[in-house]
């Protein structure tokens, strides 16, 4: 005999802990030939009869304590049938599918693959983590919106939130001390768990929500109801939080307040986690630790250098400098090095400033030919005229306004010219062009 550490599935189906599987299907097969009408007419009344005494003997309705047994005839086959649940059982027993078997799947999400929901979750484990303590409440995650200024300096603010308590007037019980019984309808499971026959010997169990009591498992009568909260057990109370934002940190990090989301009986609170949410800077533009900046020069600073001031995040003044001499092309970037965004948690450490810039070029006829003549003097020199040989036709450059380009409507009086010649009809709304 293998060596498991429980037999109790095995036993249910009457096969050995080192069956193989082939083994279980010729099992299988071999009951479903002996019972299945279309292969023993004289089945159907023995499977009946053998369904009416199994259900006697374990339906909940018939034996209230035969419930549990009822549901693993259910799903042993299934679960010895399976490599890795079969596996997990051998190994760890009932145990290990209910926990998890140190590392392996747990039972409720077995069961909820198996079932759409956890089975044995709710047979005295109800409101317990996989690793025996209570279990947990879920978080509750708020967005913060913060400027570019509040990221690179710092801030400190105050969120005001809505959360559930634990009511103080019945110190989370609903009610005064003994009103509190378990739910008949679901054995204080919170769920119910419903047995439908889809054949002889095939059943489908499927489970629901209690209605009764809501899921809790407990129902509280009207008359012994807490007063403040109403047999709720808990009360909405604000909480303020006090939120430090830190130098340098980013847009979607979380700011975590463990153990503050809302409280419920037999339930570890989950936590206030705050998502940074960085509004947009009409100046800069961060990414990562640099900040990028766009600033507008003439032509003359584009060539003859220039100097700006800028105003930093911190609300410093900072005087931006480029000699003469040098020149900035049109959509060139310059760098300032350590003016950037502080490091997360090292704030003296920042990364850089990029600026990139655009040359604003002057507008028509903005100097006299004589002059004109003068600054082309200072330029430097043209490249060579090109070598014309034979003949040549001049054109003239002329303005451009995209929104008043007509290519397509050229090519359509061209059309149109065309048809006019050769006699042919217009249809509505056709108009020939006219020179």
């Amino acid at each position: 005999m293998a060596n498991v550490a429980d037999t109790k599935l095995y036993d249910i189906l009457g096969v050995s802990p080192s069956a193989s599987e082939n083994e279980l299907k010729k099992a299988y097969r071999k009951l479903a030939k002996e019972y299945h009408p279309d292969k023993n007419p004289n089945a159907g009344d023995k499977l009946k009869k053998a369904y009416r005494k199994l259900a006697k003997e374990y339906h909940p309705d018939k034996n209230p304590n035969a419930g549990d047994k009822f549901k693993e005839i259910s799903f042993a086959y299934e679960v010895l049938t399976n490599p890795e649940k079969k596996e997990l059982y051998d190994r760890y027993g009932e145990q290990g599918l209910r926990e998890g078997g140190g590392g392996g799947p747990g039972m409720d999400d077995i069961f909820s693959h198996i079932f759409g929901g956890g089975l044995f979750g709710f047979m005295g484990g109800q409101g317990r983590s996989r690793n025996g303590g209570r279990r947990r409440g879920e978080d509750m995650v708020h967005p913060l919106k913060v400027s570019l200024e509040d990221l690179y300096n710092g801030k400190t603010t105050k969120l005001q939130l809505s959360k559930n308590v634990l009511c103080s007037t019945c110190n989370g019980q609903g009610g005064k001390t003994g009103a509190v019984q378990k739910c008949t309808t679901c054995r204080g499971r919170g769920m119910r768990i419903m047995i439908r026959q889809l054949a002889p010997g095939m059943v489908q169990q499927m489970q629901s929500v209690c209605t009764d009591c809501n899921g809790e498992g407990e129902v509280i009568s009207e008359k012994d109801r807490c007063k403040k909260c109403e047999g709720k057990k808990v009360v909405k109370e604000v909480k303020i939080l006090e939120v430090h934002v830190d130098k340098g940190m980013k847009h979607g990090q979380k700011i975590t307040f463990g153990g503050e989301a809302d409280q419920a009986p037999s339930v570890e609170p989950g936590d206030i986690v705050l998502v940074l949410q960085e509004k947009e800077h009409e100046t800069y533009k961060r990414d990562g630790h640099d900040l990028h900046m766009t600033h507008k020069i003439g032509l003359v600073e584009a060539l003859c250098g220039f100097q700006f001031v800028l105003k930093h995040l911190d609300g410093r003044q900072i005087v931006v400098k480029y000699p003469a001499g040098k020149v900035i092309e049109p959509g060139s970037v310059r760098v300032v090095r350590g003016e950037g965004m502080p490091h997360y948690r090292n704030p003296f450490e920042k990364g850089d400033l990029f600026i990139k810039f655009e040359v604003q070029f002057p507008e028509n006829n903005w100097i006299s030919a004589e002059k004109l003549t003068e600054l082309e003097d200072l330029l430097p020199s043209r490249s060579d005229a090109p070598v014309i040989s034979g003949d040549a036709e001049e054109v003239d450059l002329q303005e451009f306004d995209v929104s008043q380009s007509s290519s397509g409507s050229h090519r359509r009086e061209a059309y149109n010219d065309s048809s006019d010649e050769e006699g042919g009809h217009h249809g509505p709304g056709v108009q020939c062009a006219h020179q």
